[in-house]
């Protein structure tokens, strides 16, 4: 189930999951409050860095950017047809970033601590006899996941292209949302099997 995980003990797996997440959110603020390609760039050379610092499985996780390859020349191709190349250039870097380091934060953070790191958002649901673990779940999974399916969805036009020379189509759709729900399942599974929300150690 939480097979994105990447086990270790670097600093980045020590760091509390609060803190992690808290560093990326208000990196997230800066990084829309610029348009300086020089400081996407910055940026970008410190997430590969952080990646680098978890040795060779940390550095494998960048190839999950290959799922996002048409979507990002997609972008730069419309700004250019604009006449806003360099905007659209900025624009790429920013998502290329934001993705990268909320990536990190999936690999390098156990589910159960992402879940009580994310927890306290929902402590007021209690007030009105609502379970706040079953909110933070949610996002926690989201958090988790989200790389993990641009991941198969890169796997899966790798294949598309190696059986018909094209780079993407719309039939990858379908297969996409089976594996999709196929791993929904999987994870439906593995945490019922834990109890739930409520078997998730707090």
């Amino acid at each position: 189930m939480i097979s994105i995980y990447l086990r270790g003990d670097s600093w980045a797996h020590r760091t509390p999951a609060g803190v992690k997440l808290l560093a990326v959110a208000i990196g997230s603020l800066f990084l829309f409050q610029t348009a300086s390609i020089w400081i996407f760039l910055a940026c970008l050379a410190a997430v590969v860095a952080l990646y680098a610092s978890l040795g060779r499985q940390g550095l494998a996780q960048l190839k999950l950017l290959r799922g996002l390859t048409v979507f990002l020349v997609i972008l730069v191709a419309l700004h250019w047809l604009s006449g806003t190349l360099m905007e659209g250039i900025a624009v790429v870097l920013r998502l290329v970033v934001m993705f990268l380091a909320a990536n990190f934060v999936s690999v390098t953070t156990r589910l159960d601590d992402m879940l009580e790191a994310v927890r306290p958002l929902f402590r007021p649901l209690e007030w009105v006899g609502l379970s706040s673990r079953k909110p933070a779940l949610g996002v926690a999974l989201a958090l988790r996941f989200a790389p993990h399916m641009t991941q198969i969805f890169s796997m899966l036009r790798e294949a598309w292209q190696a059986r018909t020379g094209s780079r993407t189509s719309w039939r990858l759709l379908a297969p996409f949302a089976v594996q999709s729900l196929r791993m929904s399942d999987n994870v439906a599974e593995a945490l019922k099997a834990r109890g739930g929300s409520e078997g998730l150690s707090g």
